[in-house]
């Protein structure tokens, strides 16, 4: 049984399913609107959707083979106590394994801090989100997790993303949709991200940790 956390609007449940093929898919998710969206996805995986906090999981103990998470350990309150709910959860032998955002550094100067500052609000981020690489790592180990890999990987994540954002700002300036205003929020953001991401403020990480 695999447990999907923060499973957003359920993008990725249906890949899960295909690539794990599991017995049964679990994806929880603390907003109920997003589960209500994305309920026709959590159908098409035969998933089953289920309100709850990352950091207070409603699954026994010991009764998941895998917990997966995609790009949601940055919204919980903490990755520590996410880390030892996972661990909670999970049989022996159970694999974590997430994507996340790792704050290298702390911003500096008026226009590192305001780009940090307006992404944090944007996102609904509490200061406690930001944590290096290494210590997500220790997060993991602090809650009994062996077997601990980081891959740094915002090379093949974060730089290629921006650019296909940035063509399609660019690429469409006047075309019908959203409002000329939304378009400039959009392309301020962009901008934002760009420059945590060129002085190596942010990166992009994927964490697999096992359960002894």
């Amino acid at each position: 049984m695999i447990l999907d956390v923060g499973n957003g609007l359920g993008m990725q449940d249906t890949v899960i399913v295909n690539v794990l093929r599991p017995r049964r898919l679990i994806a929880v998710n603390i907003t109920e609107w997003q589960l209500s969206v994305g309920r026709d996805r959590l159908r098409e995986a035969a998933a089953l959707g289920v309100t709850g906090d990352a950091t207070r999981l409603p699954i026994a103990d010991q009764s998941i083979d895998g917990v997966i998470s995609v790009e949601a350990a940055f919204h919980f309150r903490s990755r520590r106590a996410f880390f030892d709910e996972c661990f909670r959860v999970l049989k022996p032998g159970g694999v974590l394994s997430i994507s996340d955002i790792a704050t290298e550094r702390l911003p500096l100067g008026p226009l590192e801090l305001l780009a940090g500052i307006t992404q944090m609000r944007v996102f609904g981020l509490r200061p406690s989100a930001a944590m290096t690489a290494d210590q997500i790592a220790e997060a993991a180990h602090a809650a009994g997790f062996a077997a601990v890999d980081v891959t740094v990987c915002g090379d093949l994540v974060i730089a290629p993303a921006l650019q296909l954002i940035g063509h399609r700002l660019r690429a469409t300036p006047t075309a019908p949709g959203a409002p000329t205003g939304q378009r400039t929020a959009a392309r301020l953001l962009l901008s934002q991200v760009e420059l945590l991401w060129r002085r190596q403020i942010i990166q992009y990480i994927l964490l697999r940790a096992v359960r002894p």
